[in-house]
């Protein structure tokens, strides 16, 4: 006979893509968190030599995998009660689309969390005005960031997978993580 904790690992297994682990949405909760998520799977690395930002022709931009993982966790956040203040994202459509997805509210254009990978932006810039505009929110706001991998990492020194998410609380120093959120395409 199955015991409950296994009859609870394999359907956290099934329904999160195949990770067999619970996800603790509590964090995502905890009033002042700053809740960064990578945009879902976009296949590939980087955007063309042809980029533009305001023409998702032009860009790497999120498959049918990566549009039903960020449906995925939207529906998966609002089961368990998250909310957010405020959504963030990226300029990039891979960000937008992925936000939008979500529906965890209005999404606000941010320029500070546009990619700075490869040579495109400027990294100490951009993540010194997202934590300024992180620190001019209110101290109990909960804000949802989504962006680029190197974004994550500058913010909060962990590495983020495709729809990761890592949680973190201010520090008078940043950002320090208190936990990460993983849902496989």
């Amino acid at each position: 006979m199955r015991s409950i904790f296994a009859v609870c690992a394999v359907f956290w297994g099934l329904f999160a893509g195949g990770v067999a682990v619970a996800q603790d949405w509590s964090l995502l909760k905890e009033p002042g968190a700053v809740v960064l998520m990578r945009h879902a799977l976009a296949p590939g690395t980087g955007d063309p030599a042809d980029f533009e930002l305001r023409d998702c022709t032009t860009q790497r931009n999120l498959d049918d995998r990566g549009r039903a993982q960020a449906r995925e966790i939207g529906e998966m956040m609002r089961a368990s009660g998250v909310a957010f203040d405020a959504v963030w994202s990226s300029q990039w459509c891979r960000c937008l689309e992925t936000a939008k997805l979500l529906d965890m509210g209005k999404v606000t254009e941010a320029p500070s969390l546009n990619s700075h990978f490869a040579g495109q932006g400027d990294r100490e810039a951009q993540t010194k005005e997202t934590l300024a505009r992180i620190r001019d929110l209110p101290e109990d706001q909960i804000v949802l960031l989504v962006t680029h991998q190197v974004n994550v990492r500058a913010l909060s020194g962990s590495y983020a997978r495709s729809g990761e998410i890592v949680v973190t609380r201010r520090t008078p120093d940043g950002l320090e993580v208190t936990g990460t959120i993983a849902i496989e395409p």
